[in-house]
């Protein structure tokens, strides 16, 4: 083994020293975040849809009351085709 050509391999890999670009600035550069209108628009929907109840009391109230009233009527066409769509697919 040749020492010399060791110190020479040595030197070559040995260790690097960063350099800046000349380039760079000195003020790092800051990340940024913008949200697209439809991004807001579909951030609005979703809270209100969140804050919304899923069952519309008004209409609870309407049938309760028609039920008890005796005067609630479903056409037997509208059951015939919930029928159909749910048993079709």
């Amino acid at each position: 083994m040749r020492i010399d050509s060791y110190m020479a391999v040595n030197q070559v890999y040995g260790p690097n020293k960063t350099r800046r670009s000349p380039y760079a600035s000195s003020a790092s550069p800051k990340d940024a975040l913008e949200i697209s209108d439809f991004g807001n628009a579909y951030q609005v929907a979703k809270t209100a849809a969140k804050e919304s109840s899923p069952v519309r009391e008004d209409r609870v109230a309407e049938i309760k009351e028609q039920l008890a009233n005796g005067t609630y009527n479903v056409p037997l066409t509208a059951v015939a085709e919930k029928m159909a769509s749910q048993l079709l697919g």
